[in-house]
This record gives structure tokens, C-alpha cells and sequence, in this order.
């Protein structure tokens, strides 16, 4: 199959598939990913909402320097982790990475872990509202009053729906709901009812999206990566890593980077709520769970590819069937 592509922007019937490759964390997508790119000239743009942050290398499991300055990588080391970074965002900034990408004769390969990127990429969202200072403080007030259960509670009033899928103790997503309705008088599931119906139309060269996921044939292997990969980090210095954020004093564990499997229970550690051994526990746990809620999204995903191997293994095998895919031009 040929690595480059023309120049000129395809119409939706000739337009190249373009490739997607998704999977659990720890299932070997970065390996097949550096692979593909290496022997068939794709340039990896991540689809991954840890990565985006500069300073949080080991953690996010980010590719090291030389790897960086080996194969072009695009939406990494786009953010400090003082600064948020939306799902909006991040469907704008690949668009413009894949057009890039094609306009210099080259293939784009959307490569990660980050469902609700994937899902937004396809789909679009809704159109929201900006964020509202007097009503947050509003809203902060209550919270200081009375806690955020008192916010869930008002929240559950007005958006029943939202209510039954958010924490009582999640302050930005309620925040963020009940500041929704109070701004616009829609609830937030309303917002993204709408969000449904409307015309989030793919440019055309993103109009053949084709969906591989690396699908663990065995869960205790998947499992038992996890921890090996975590204990890795340690070994690699992740607690320094984590160290340096903690002490830089701009930020919190409330934070979405900091939010990051791994690194919010780095904190906590830092922060003296629990010893290493508990932060250990925790951390391989929240991953696991992490990885099962990614396999989750993947079982509804419409028109998936699925590939069984363990970690990484049959990477040969993973990769012709990526590059069989593309040729036969499956369209999403």
C-alpha cells in the first residue's frame, strides 16, 4: 500500500480511509502505532487527554524524546497542566493536524485511549455555552454552604438524566451541568439530545474513518500488564514526575490533568492521605477499571474491527490487518 497521498483534497467518494486505532490502556497500541509509522510513514496524532499535557511524561505513558524526534507526533505537548483542554478542542486541533498531515503527501493515524475523543471526532457535539463567572460563583457559594451533594441535589431538579450519570463529589462536571441549565434554561442532556440531531458533517478527508481495536484476548494478561507497567513507572521515576507538579503550587488535584489515572493518586500519596504501597494499589486498580470502561465503549462502537492479541504480541500480525483494512477502504 503506498505511504503518501495526493495533495489535493478528496471529495467523500474518492477520499482515502484514514485510519483509527483504539484499545484499552496497556493493550499495545503505542507499539503497533511507532510501527506502522516507521515501515508505512504515518504520522501519529494522539488521541489521548493525559498526553496533551506538558511535564506528565511517565504517567501518560508518553513516548520519550528521541521517539518524538523520530516520528512526527502531533497533539502532544500542546498544554500546561494548569490549563484545561476540551473534547471541542481537541475534535478542532485534528482536524487541522489531519488536513496537515495530508497536505504534505502523508497518511494520518489517530492512535489512543481517549473514548470520548474518538467518539467526538466521528460525531461532533453539541453547540454549549460559554462559561458564566457569576453563575459559577453562584453555584460555589452553594457548595460552600451546604457541599456539593447540595449542588447534586438541585442538579437532579432540573436534570434527572445528568444527575443519575454524575458524582455526587464531581464538582466540575456538576458544576459544569447545573452552570448549563442556570445559563441557557436547557438542561445539559438536552444539549447533547441536540447535539444528535444536528449536522456534525466530517471534512471530507476525514469521511472514510476506519475503527481497529487491539482487544485483549485474555483480561488477567491485560491485567497483569497493568501492573507490570505501573511498577515500571515507578522504577522510572514517576513519583518525581509527580513530585515537580505537586510543588509547583498552580496546581490541584481537582484539575483534569491531574485528574489522569495515576497521577490523582500520586498526589494523594504526595499529599500524605495514604502510604506507597496504598497509592500502588490504588493506581493499578484505577487502571483496571480505566481499561474496562474502554472496553465498555468499544462492545457499542459501530463498524469495529476488532483484532484479539495480548499486550502487544503479534504485532506483525496487528499490522497487516491495519494496512489489509485500509486497502480494502472500509468506510465508518
Amino acid at each position: 500500500m503506498p505511504s503518501n497521498h495526493s495533495n489535493k483534497t478528496s471529495s467523500p467518494e474518492e477520499s482515502e480511509p484514514v485510519l483509527c486505532l483504539v484499545g484499552p490502556t496497556a493493550a499495545g497500541k503505542t507499539a503497533i502505532a511507532l510501527e506502522l509509522a516507521r515501515q508505512h510513514g504515518f504520522e501519529i496524532i494522539s488521541v489521548d487527554s493525559a498526553l496533551v499535557y506538558r511535564g506528565m511524561d511517565i504517567g501518560s505513558g508518553k513516548p520519550d524524546q528521541a521517539t518524538l524526534a523520530e516520528i512526527p507526533h502531533h497533539l502532544v505537548d500542546i498544554r500546561d497542566p494548569a490549563e484545561p483542554y476540551s473534547a471541542a478542542e481537541f475534535r478542532a486541533d485534528a482536524f487541522k493536524a489531519a488536513q496537515d498531515i495530508i497536505d504534505r503527501g502523508k497518511r494520518p493515524l489517530f492512535v489512543g485511549g481517549t473514548m470520548l475523543y474518538f467518539k467526538v471526532l466521528r460525531e461532533g457535539l453539541a453547540s454549549m455555552p460559554e462559561a458564566d463567572a457569576g453563575i459559577r460563583r453562584q453555584i460555589q457559594a452553594l457548595a460552600d454552604a451546604q457541599g456539593w451533594p447540595a449542588v447534586h441535589a438541585r442538579l437532579a431538579e432540573v436534570d434527572p438524566v445528568a444527575a443519575a450519570r454524575i458524582h455526587p463529589t464531581d464538582p466540575q462536571r456538576l458544576m459544569r451541568a447545573l452552570e448549563v441549565f442556570e445559563v441557557t434554561g436547557k438542561t445539559l442532556t438536552a444539549h447533547h439530545e441536540a447535539g444528535k440531531k444536528s449536522a456534525n458533517i466530517l471534512p471530507d478527508y476525514l469521511s472514510n474513518l476506519v475503527f481497529v481495536a487491539i482487544h485483549p484476548a485474555d483480561r488477567a494478561v491485560l491485567h497483569e500488564q497493568i501492573a507490570t507497567r505501573f511498577h515500571q513507572m515507578l522504577a522510572d521515576g514517576f513519583i518525581d514526575e509527580v513530585k515537580s507538579l505537586y510543588e509547583r503550587g498552580d496546581l490541584h488535584r481537582e484539575l483534569p490533568a491531574m485528574r489522569s489515572v495515576g497521577y490523582r493518586q500520586a498526589w494523594d500519596f504526595l499529599a500524605g492521605r495514604y502510604d506507597e504501597t496504598a497509592m500502588t494499589d490504588k493506581a493499578i486498580a484505577a487502571t483496571r477499571q480505566l481499561a474496562k470502561r474502554q472496553l465498555t465503549w468499544l462492545r457499542s462502537w459501530p463498524e469495529l474491527h476488532r483484532i484479539e492479541a495480548d499486550c502487544g504480541s503479534e504485532s506483525e500480525k496487528i499490522v497487516n490487518n491495519c494496512l489489509k483494512l485500509l486497502a480494502e477502504g472500509t468506510i465508518n
